[in-house]
């Protein structure tokens, strides 16, 4: 097969990304600003308006706080549009500039258009343009490769830690007698 690779890859990244898309299948804007503990970074209206996911400017606190299912969605969902804006897109656009989503639909929404976004991306390189270096929104180059790659363990990672805090959101919900969302 002359696109073996390019193959494989778009499997994984579907295989990773479907994992996370069934994590978030119902999601409520309850469940999407649950703060399990006080002080989490979340999604916050900015004084312009507009939605961005907490992020200080550098030095990050260490440990950083804990997130939100919402932070994480959205850092997800962002970081798809970022990687392909960059290594494949007019590499434009800024974190700044995003006004991210404030809702579960809308997350989930955006998380669907990022990964076809990078997955039309995939389709358009042959096994020797995951080679090819290109650009990362912070001024890396990398190997096209990488971005997938990032984005397939990206997408493991966050659905997983999502999948555990919406099974604590269900027992914080059930044990305090609460019906479910």
């Amino acid at each position: 097969m002359a696109h073996a690779a390019v193959a494989l890859f778009r499997f994984e990244l579907q295989e990773a990304y479907e994992a996370l898309r069934q994590r978030v299948d119902g999601l409520s804007d309850a469940e999407f600003f649950w703060e399990p503990v006080p002080g989490c970074w979340t999604v916050r209206r900015r004084d312009d308006g507009r939605w961005a996911v907490d992020y200080p400017e550098p030095p990050h606190p260490d440990p950083a706080p804990l997130t939100t299912i919402g932070w994480r969605l959205v850092h997800v969902a962002e970081c798809k549009v970022m990687y392909h804006e960059y290594a494949f897109g007019d590499a434009k656009l800024t974190f700044p500039e995003i006004d991210s989503a404030h809702t579960a639909a809308m997350a989930i929404a955006q998380l669907e258009s990022g990964h076809e976004m990078l997955m039309s991306d995939l389709d358009g390189l042959d096994d020797a343009g995951l080679a090819r270096e290109v650009l990362t929104n912070w001024g890396e180059r990398w190997p096209a490769r990488q971005i997938f790659w990032t984005m397939l363990s990206h997408d493991l990672h966050h659905g997983g830690e999502i999948g555990a805090l919406r099974d604590l959101y269900r027992e914080q919900v059930l044990t305090s007698g609460r019906s479910r969302p």
